[in-house]
């Protein structure tokens, strides 16, 4: 096989996609070891063109009464392997709160 462009040999492509509950795990498992905190939550898994999109649910800060903790949803992008390639905080919340839509 050809090296990529770091020079290493290029990894084979899989044959098939990762599955949906292997990629909410693989998108949880690397937050948690980026941010030192157990995400709580996956929120929603979709796949992409180039791999998967998850939305994991986070305690970020604890208080008590638990009600009003602060939470964060993060954004997180896999490649087609479950690799970690970017995330982002998407919003902060206090854990009592209801989202109301319009």
């Amino acid at each position: 096989m050809p090296p990529d462009r770091d020079g290493d040999e290029a990894r084979p492509r899989r044959s098939q996609r990762l599955s949906a509950p292997r990629a909410m795990r693989s998108a949880a498992q690397q937050l948690e070891g980026l941010l030192g905190r157990a995400p709580e939550s996956v929120s929603a898994v979709r796949p992409t063109d180039d791999g998967w999109e998850a939305e994991v649910e986070v305690l970020e800060l604890e208080r008590i009464p638990e009600t009003t903790s602060v939470m964060a949803s993060y954004r997180v992008k896999l490649d087609e392997d479950g690799e970690l390639m970017a995330y982002e905080r998407i919003r902060r919340y206090t854990r009592g709160q209801i989202d109301r839509r319009a």
